[in-house]
């Protein structure tokens, strides 16, 4: 079993992802940065790199200490990341959603996505350097050490586990963002949360095709073919399902039912 100081260490390396990319988002609002496309592009890929970086750290939290701790440090970042990031998502298939609605064109959302892979991208050497540090034990042989892919089963039963979860985690988003319930933010990051953990064994549960590239693009165990089909295909698949779900009539009746039974429960 891993000791409490390693731990501590990972703790602190995310804490100071988490602490340079909130002075990064406030030297962007000093600089008044005029073009709003220009400011929500370096946004997003700060956000992006932030998101990557601090999963990279995760991933020697679970191997360490297990999902649980996994999965609580996670639900901790989910709920400081939806109140830090603004309209930033770090998640290319949100842009694809906004498409989809209307709300932006395809080249606005390739200049995003663009920016996204671009944060996602600069997070290796970050990540590499505190991990050469060796600061901890857990981090021991890490920082040059050849990444295996998450993807347990055949690459469509990913991309379905993949689309799937990404529309539950989706449409749980745009229904408690309409509801507002009390602790609506904590709920959200929870059912994000347990979607990950009950994924995690089989394809990883990234349902964010940015965080999966960063991650795990060329990793033993699956190609780059397959890696696209499952993080990229399947989890925007998901999210364009989640759109047209969530404006159904006959779909929102049966949810808003479901909600009203439990609360008379």
């Amino acid at each position: 079993m891993a000791g409490v100081f390693g731990l501590i260490v990972s703790a602190a390396y995310i804490g100071l992802t988490c602490l340079i990319a909130w002075w990064a988002r406030q030297l962007t609002e000093r600089l008044q940065i005029q073009s709003n496309v220009k400011k929500i592009l370096l946004l997003e890929a700060i956000a992006t790199w932030e998101l990557c970086a601090a999963c990279f750290e995760l991933i020697i939290v679970a191997d360490n200490y297990g999902v649980s701790t996994y999965a609580l440090f996670l639900f901790v970042l989910t709920i400081w990341w939806s109140r830090n990031w603004g309209d930033a998502t770090a998640c290319p298939y949100t842009h694809f959603e906004d498409v989809a609605e209307g709300r932006e064109w395809i080249g606005q959302a390739i200049l995003k996505i663009l920016a996204q892979l671009a944060g996602g991208v600069l997070t290796y050497g970050y990540t590499q350097y505190l991990w050469s540090l060796e600061v901890s034990a857990n981090h021991r042989g890490r920082a040059y050490e050849a990444c295996t892919a998450d993807l347990q089963v055949p690459a469509v039963i990913g991309a379905v586990i993949e689309g799937v979860a990404t529309c539950a985690c989706r449409l749980a988003s745009r229904f408690i963002a309409e509801i507002n319930p009390t602790f609506g933010t904590e709920l959200d990051a929870f059912i994000g949360t347990s979607l990950v953990v009950a994924a995690f064994n089989y394809s990883g549960g990234y349902f964010n095709p940015a965080l999966a590239t960063s991650l795990k693009l060329g990793c033993d165990g699956h190609t780059p073919e397959q890696h696209f089909f499952v993080y990229w295909i399947g989890s925007t698949v998901g999210a364009l399902a989640s759109v047209y779900l969530y404006k159904d009539p006959e779909f929102r009746a049966k949810v808003f039912a479901m909600i009203d039974k439990n609360k008379t429960a």
